[in-house]
């Protein structure tokens, strides 16, 4: 079966703008994945992966799906996540403290 894809851009500049972004996309992506891997092989361990079975290669995909369901919540001007299991902080811990601040976790 042969599935399709809609464009829905009138101009070829923008087609090429669109492509440009998904690969730029992609480029940080693949970064993010290879520099998540190095820190678990560098640690010597791994993560569970959907089978429950540890792993030093997760893909991002997997660990984006991991992290569905946090919240980010200002109750009385105090902010506040919400869902941020002990698993999901045990993950963030193999990510650079920069991304780990947008789960107020540092700093």
């Amino acid at each position: 079966m042969r599935s399709t894809v809609s464009v829905f851009l009138k101009s070829p500049e923008r087609i090429e703008t669109m492509a440009m972004l998904m690969g730029l996309c992609l480029l940080v992506y693949s970064i993010g994945q290879r520099e998540l891997r190095k820190n678990l092989e560098s640690q010597k361990t791994g993560l569970k992966n959907q089978l429950g079975k540890l792993t030093n290669h997760p893909t991002y995909r997997w660990i984006f799906q991991c992290f569905q369901g946090i919240h980010y919540v200002v109750l009385s001007g105090i902010s506040i996540i919400i869902n941020l299991t002990k698993d999901r902080r045990y993950i963030l811990s193999f990510f650079p403290i920069s991304c780990q601040k947008y789960y107020l976790l540092s700093g």
